[in-house]
């Protein structure tokens, strides 16, 4: 697939945990390889949202502003066009890439836990 058509797949997948379809882990397993920083934005953003759960469930305004903010970030995708680059920004820190299952054992398994809490 081009970027083109992966943002707009993102967009749809974002779009699906949002109306509740599908849960964020089974749309995080779905996102696609790439080097697109559009889609690893999104990707990151799907991350927090599950990550938020508890402050979503005791802060309706905090969840509501996530939500339009997902919803935004969805709707831009989805059209196949670019997201602001001061979205892209706020999540660069977070850029390591797409977290993949691991295949190669234990070593594989660690490598890419210490990668998610930002240990290299």
């Amino acid at each position: 697939m081009d970027e083109t058509a992966n943002r707009r797949f993102v967009g749809r997948l974002i779009y699906k945990v949002l109306t509740e379809q599908t849960c964020v882990r089974e749309a995080i397993k779905l996102f696609p390889e790439t080097k697109d920083p559009n889609i690893i934005c999104a990707y990151h953003a799907l991350v927090h949202y599950e990550a938020d759960e508890d402050i979503r469930y005791h802060d309706i305004e905090y969840r509501d502003a996530q939500d339009e903010y997902l919803e935004y970030i969805a709707q831009t995708l989805s059209s196949g066009k670019i997201l602001p680059k001061n979205i892209i920004d706020e999540y660069k820190p977070y850029y390591s890439g797409i977290a993949r299952p691991w295949h190669d054992g234990l070593r594989s398994a660690v490598k890419e836990f210490l990668r998610f809490i930002n240990i290299k």
